[in-house]
């Protein structure tokens, strides 16, 4: 083969080289290209599914918190519902001995300087006794001489032994005398803290009216209400009729939730706030203040173990700013007076609360959302202590005239003018023979008035219901249109529930001094003489 040949074949062969590595390159590219292909389309799907869960999880967290939210609204309307039946498994009395304290003083724990200090030891100072050679060349002298030495450095450590163990008994001696001043101090306090509660104990079983207050403002105070509950009252307690009457503040109706339900809408990402219906909030809040109103009165009785009380009246208000006058306002939203036998027959656990209060005369107003108010049974302020006498050693010096001691003429134009004030016009008065002021008036208004029979009685005790029950005879006998009975004293339970419904009118010994006081500008007082 030529020389030019063999040229040729050589080209030749290496263009086919280059040609073959050309297409391995070719190849490996489309092979890169190929797999980034594959890797961008998985990353892509990769992402996508991240997306989606990502969007499945915060839809999901979404979700989960508006179902919290719901049972949040579930939970609080539970609570709401349960008022009167969350009471009736609670003990309402308080054991006043169960409020005394104990006179167990804690231990005594001196720490270390109840241990006595350990004395020097002699062995430990004690040189040791030469031995061998040690007793030649001088080796006693020196031990004498160590001895000597020992002897001096262990009366040192022990007459320091003795001060630091002196000083241990003295500060012993007065940590003892510290804790003994300790216990006669706490034993002295809860003394003193155990004869209060003895005291106490005493007159409110005497049927004190400030101890029968501040007894059964404990009870209040010990019930358990949504933290939003005001949980505020005024009490007072009249004796002779064995009645308190209880002012207590309602919430209002803020306290129903204004959102039914929260709905989480997805396509927009938006939680959608579902209104309770007016007509729902007036039936849920007319249903809490009826079940506070009965939930207040079996409290008071169940924990009055010895029947201080025999009537209990209720007036529920809202204290909150009248948005006409920009003033505050104290509507009262529902009011009740029930007797200890009517209620305690009563099974709450299986009474709807709205007919159990209208089965037992009280009123709730028809608006209570609005805080429509509507007319108390009992006035607070009426009875309220701030306006009845107090008896006291000063009681002779009181100038002011006593209802009980005041001549009979006097007392008839009393109970006249205070009568001709609240807008009667008296036909006839006259003072009958048993000091009982009988007056035959007459109401000068359209719709509601007529001929009003109206009797006055002075001392005599508490009145039953036989007094109530002739007084209503009489009305019934002259045709008149209402009778107001009147009395210095106060009102048996059965007198209430007889006049309950019929158009009478009973006013005990406080709503007189108070009408007195606001209608006429006389401040009088009732004291018996003893």
């Amino acid at each position: 083969m030529s020389s030019m040949q063999e040229m040729q074949r050589a080209h030749a062969q290496q263009l086919h080289a280059q040609q073959r590595a050309q297409a391995a390159t070719f190849r490996q590219h489309q092979q890169m290209v190929w797999e980034a292909e594959n890797a961008r389309r998985a990353a892509e799907q990769a992402a996508a599914e991240d997306e989606r869960n990502r969007k499945r999880l915060y839809a999901k967290a979404r979700t989960a918190k508006v179902a919290a939210a719901n049972a949040n609204l579930r939970s609080r309307l539970a609570d709401l519902e349960q008022l009167l039946a969350d009471t009736l498994a609670v003990d309402d009395h308080i054991d006043l001995d169960r409020l005394k304290r104990s006179t167990t003083p804690p231990p005594f724990e001196p720490g270390n300087l109840a241990v006595p200090l350990n004395p020097p030891r002699w062995r430990d100072f004690e040189p040791p006794a030469p031995a061998g050679l040690g007793k030649m060349f001088g080796g006693e002298v020196r031990h004498q001489q160590q001895v000597a030495e020992a002897q001096q450095a262990f009366e040192q450590a022990t007459a320091k032994h003795e001060a630091a163990e002196a000083e241990r008994q003295r500060r012993l001696a007065a940590a003892t005398e510290k804790y003994r001043q300790a216990c006669e101090k706490l034993a002295a306090k809860v003394a003193a803290h155990n004869a209060a509660i003895d005291r106490f104990a005493a007159v409110f079983a005497a049927a004190d009216p400030k101890a029968v207050v501040e007894y059964f403002g404990l009870v209040l105070g010990n019930s358990i209400y949504p933290d939003d509950f005001p949980q505020r009252y005024r009490l007072a307690y009249l004796p002779e009729s064995r009645q308190l009457v209880v002012e207590y503040q309602l919430p209002t109706a803020d306290v129903i939730p204004r959102v039914r339900e929260y709905r989480y809408v997805a396509d927009d990402d938006e939680v959608v706030a579902v209104a309770r219906p007016e007509a729902e909030i007036t039936d849920r809040y007319a249903d809490m203040i009826t079940q506070i109103t009965l939930r207040t009165v079996h409290e008071l009785y169940e924990a009055d173990r010895t029947r201080l009380l025999e009537t209990v009246v209720l007036n529920g208000i809202v204290d909150t700013v009248d948005p006409g006058v920009g003033r505050r306002a104290r509507p009262c939203l529902v009011s009740l007076r029930t007797g200890r036998e009517q209620f305690v027959s009563i099974n709450l656990a299986n009474v709807d609360p709205a007919a159990c209060l209208r089965r037992l005369g009280g009123r709730i107003s028809p608006h209570p959302v609005d805080l429509d108010p509507i007319p108390a049974i009992v006035e607070f302020d009426q009875v309220d202590k701030r306006f009845a006498d107090e008896i006291d050693v000063l009681a002779d010096l009181d100038q002011r005239p006593n209802l009980l001691t005041l001549p009979a003429d006097q007392f008839q134009q009393l109970i006249a003018d205070l009568f001709t004030k609240l807008g009667l016009e008296m036909r006839q008065v006259r003072t009958g023979p048993d000091g009982t002021v009988e007056c035959v008036a007459h109401d000068p208004r359209p719709l509601f008035g007529g001929k009003v029979i109206v009797l006055a009685r002075r001392g005599g005790g508490t009145v039953d219901a036989s007094a109530v029950r002739d007084l209503f005879g009489t009305v019934q006998a002259e045709s008149a249109s209402n009778g107001i009975l009147v009395t210095t004293a106060g009102y048996l339970p059965a007198a209430f529930e007889f006049a309950s419904g019929k158009p009478l009118e009973l006013i005990d010994g406080s709503g007189l001094l108070h009408m007195l006081a606001e209608n006429t500008g006389v401040k009088a007082r009732i004291h018996a003489q003893g």
